[in-house]
């Protein structure tokens, strides 16, 4: 039994194994048979050479062929290489056609291409006058063949030349767009309604060319009309069905009189058809049949019923046998169907990945930039020692190599000539000169040239401090940069991550919003939801609103603040944005808190220009950030240093930076351009509005204080000023801030300002503290005129800048009105509509 499972399962495992190897041949199979194929029409022109033999036969109005010139020019100019093939098929045509053109073919041939020799020959782009080429040799032709024939040229010939010239000459300009479109040269770009027309036309005029192909009473051109319209209705839908319909039966029309009511049936069916694309094939093919009864009735009488059904049967059956790829192939050129929607998205998927990738690749170029200007520093202790070796190096060469005794120092007595020589070196680095009695005089007694060796080491030691100075700020330089690098490659891979995002799609919301406002009477236009996450809400919509009277801000937004349940604001709001008169507004979320800022400040001794700065900066719709500077000193220098600090700071922060690197780049930037003693301070707060939580970067700056009803409470971190020393680590005290929450930030002169306190943060807690209001400018100016007040003779002895902010929940200005659901197929969208935001 055991046997017997086993070949079964071998045989299973066999004849899958077949079944798979065949469907990988037929597939390699139907890829090399669509390679020759399109290798065979488009490489080779067999295309060109049957649509050249059709429009070689093709005549309209019993007695003109305005398309054989038009379709040679084209393709001499467009596929120069195929225009033999193109000659050789229109002459075919023509020869196995009904109307006997063979003369008008062969002689118009010859005189297009010497025209077209001339006009090469005096104008720069012969192309452009193509179509008067054709024109000329058209009427040429044609009044040459008149005249030699009947030894005259009549009105009447005059005129049908003129007409016929005049087609190609249209015609001409129509192929010369219609031509790439069949032969496979034109990119992947979707049609222009001018260029659907076009092409129609030339189909059109190809099927022209089967006038005479019947069998009994079934016409072979009809059926093919049919199919084009089939096609088009089933992937343009009703508009570009019934357009279809339109130009395919005009032009069939001037082919043959007696297809004058196939402009009607083929425009009404492919309406219908298009009408009824929803039910796929069949209901395109249905709604083709019912127009061909309805219209075939009418136009023929009812005698010839049968035939036209079968043509109409005919166009059916290819329709059917159809390839869907081929269907899904012309979709993509069409605007507004759904392939070419996910044509055009599948490209800009492609083009933001590619974005996206480039920008990672730049990202990860300065991440590894800034790793290479990360210099590996020593020990300052092992780099001091290998500096003195040098320089004691240095100082040998150019005494003890020459001395007598330097075996004596250097090979009997190392350590005593080593450690006394870095002591003067060490002597001279800290005091600038050798002016210690007792290191000369130990000195003199070792060394039998203790000038020269002292004067060679005062000598050394200055270059050695001067390259030391150049070496810091190279390396500070370095560290710049190194830090400027990563904070870029920071933001843009952060913008890669952003640009990979793709807008979700919210129909079913974006619907039931737009029923909801204009049941409650708001005209709008249409609604684009990009963001439906709780807190990071966003919507934009076009709406016929009274701006004057705020009606966006005091009822949409109310409105859509129902239907989410969260708090939505007015973000943007431009009047009359649209070309119909529409408006474009953008809402969001509110944040959780608002902050309301009051600042008092003055400068020493009443002077107008302060050298404290203080900035409030909106960073995004997450961030707030409040920075004070004070420049060193007072005056026009310390202001000037202190706005700088803090155009600076602001820059970088609003780059995305994060707050530590944007800190230090500033301060590198600070340290490396100041030449005199100017140095500033930062007090920086940065607070997240959607849960208050704070960081404090101090950098030099006094102690923050926090005043929670009758509790005040002390922020400080130990850094020093900014522009001191090259490199530091910044220090962040982080809080958790509530709603009420008063934060007081002041610069030093605010506490100095008590110099017979000696506690002057306490003193500070003391004034705060007794303070009833809570209004923040309130707040400030209080706390400065008691801080001036503090002092006899009301002297103001130092620039004082207080800045007070209140952290407070947000509250809407307008409460949210509720969208009363009419029916009960709107409390049944509500309800979904919660459940699609997850409300």
């Amino acid at each position: 039994m055991k046997t017997e499972k086993s070949n079964g399962t071998l045989l299973a495992t066999g004849a899958f194994e077949r079944i798979n190897h065949v469907q990988a041949r037929l597939q390699v199979s139907g890829q090399a048979l669509k390679n020759m194929s399109k290798t065979l029409f488009f490489e080779w022109g067999l295309l060109i050479a049957l649509v050249g033999f059709l429009l070689g036969r093709a005549m309209i109005l019993a007695e003109l062929t305005p398309f054989i010139l038009p379709f040679l020019a084209s393709v001499f100019l467009l596929r120069r290489n195929h225009a033999l093939i193109a000659s050789i098929a229109l002459l075919a045509g023509t020869v196995f056609s009904y109307h006997g053109e063979i003369f008008f073919a062969l002689i118009g041939m010859a005189i297009f291409l010497l025209l077209y020799r001339g006009a090469k020959t005096f104008l720069d782009q012969p192309g452009k006058a193509l179509p008067y080429l054709v024109f000329g040799a058209s009427i040429l032709t044609r009044l040459g063949l008149v005249f030699v024939t009947t030894g005259t040229i009549s009105q009447y010939a005059l005129m049908m030349a003129t007409v016929e010239a005049g087609l190609s000459f249209i015609l001409t300009m129509i192929f010369v767009q219609s031509i790439p479109l069949i032969t496979g040269k034109r990119g992947g770009q979707a049609l222009r309604n001018e260029e659907i027309i076009c092409l129609i036309i030339l189909l059109a005029s190809v099927m022209t060319g089967t006038i005479g192909w019947a069998l009994n009473d079934v016409v072979m051109q009809h059926s093919l009309a049919r199919y084009l319209v089939l096609i088009f209705a089933f992937v343009g839908g009703a508009a570009i069905g019934s357009t279809v319909g339109v130009v395919t039966g005009l032009i069939l029309s001037l082919a043959s009189v007696a297809s004058l009511y196939q402009m009607s049936l083929l425009a009404f069916a492919g309406l219908l058809g298009g009408l009824l694309k929803e039910g796929n094939r069949i209901g395109v093919a249905f709604g083709l049949l019912v127009g061909t009864l309805l219209i075939g009735l009418y136009g023929d009488g009812g005698g010839s019923i049968f035939a036209t059904v079968a043509e109409t049967g005919i166009a059916i059956a290819l329709f059917l046998l159809t390839p869907r790829s081929w269907l899904r192939s012309i979709a993509k050129y069409i605007p507004g169907t759904v392939e070419h929607a996910q044509e055009q998205q599948q490209y800009l998927r492609k083009v933001r990945d590619a974005t996206a990738g480039r920008v990672e690749r730049f990202s990860s170029l300065f991440q590894t930039l800034s790793n290479s200007f990360k210099v590996q520093q020593k020990s300052d202790e092992e780099q001091h020692s290998n500096d003195v070796d040098v320089l004691l190096s240095h100082v040998t060469e150019k005494t003890c190599q020459t001395c007598m005794m330097k075996e004596k120092c250097w090979v009997q007595n190392f350590n005593q000539t080593y450690d006394s020589m870095a002591k003067m070196v060490e002597h001279i680095e800290v005091n600038g000169t050798m002016n210690d009695p007792k290191l000369q005089r130990q000195w003199r007694s070792h060394c039998r040239k203790p000038d020269q060796v002292i004067a060679a080491i005062h000598m050394e030691t200055n270059q050695y401090r001067a390259n030391k100075e150049l070496k810091r700020q190279v390396q500070e330089s370095q560290r710049l940069v190194a830090d400027q690098l990563l904070g870029v490659s920071r933001v843009m891979g952060d913008f890669a991550k952003e640009i990979q995002k793709e807008k979700q799609p919210h129909l079913i919301q974006e619907e039931y919003m737009v029923d909801a406002l204009r049941g409650a009477g708001i005209d709008v236009g249409h609604i684009d939801i990009y963001s439906i996450e709780s807190g990071r809400i966003e919507i934009e919509m076009s709406v016929q609103c009274d701006h004057d009277n705020g009606e966006a801000e005091k009822i949409i937004a109310p409105m859509l603040s129902d239907l989410v349940k969260e708090t939505i604001i007015l973000k943007r709001e431009e009047p009359r944005f649209y070309a119909n008169g529409y408006s474009h507004l953008s809402f969001g979320s509110a944040q959780a808190f608002v902050m309301e800022s009051g600042v008092a400040k003055v400068a020493k001794g009443g002077e107008w220009l302060s050298g404290d700065n203080y900035s409030m900066i909106e960073l995004n719709s997450d961030k707030y950030a409040i920075a004070i500077s004070d420049g060193m000193g007072n005056g026009e220098k310390a202001y000037l240093e202190s706005s700088e600090t803090l155009a600076l700071l602001q820059k970088v922060l609003q780059s995305g930076i994060e707050e530590t690197v944007a800190i230090k780049s500033v301060n590198s930037i600070l340290s490396l351009r100041n030449t005199e003693e100017m140095f500033s301070t930062l007090d920086l707060a940065m607070i997240d509005m959607n849960d208050a939580h704070a960081k404090f970067l101090k950098i030099g700056s006094t102690p923050s204080f926090i005043k929670r009803g009758n509790r005040v409470s002390k922020v400080e971190a130990g850094n020093l000023p900014m522009g001191i020393i090259p490199e530091f680590e910044v220090e962040v005290v982080q809080e958790q801030l509530r709603d009420g929450d008063l934060l007081i930030m002041c610069s030093d002169g605010v506490l100095e300002a008590k110099r017979s306190v000696e506690n002057r943060e306490q003193w500070m807690k003391r004034i705060i503290s007794e303070i009833a209001t809570d209004d923040p400018q309130e707040v400030a100016d209080i706390i400065l005129e008691r801080v001036i007040r503090s002092e006899d003779g009301n002297i103001i002895e130092d620039d004082m800048t207080i800045v007070v902010t209140q952290i407070k929940l947000h509250k809407p200005k307008w409460t949210s009105i509720p969208i009363h659901p009419k029916v009960q197929k709107q409390k049944k969208g509500r309800a979904f509509f919660k459940q699609a935001t997850g409300t």
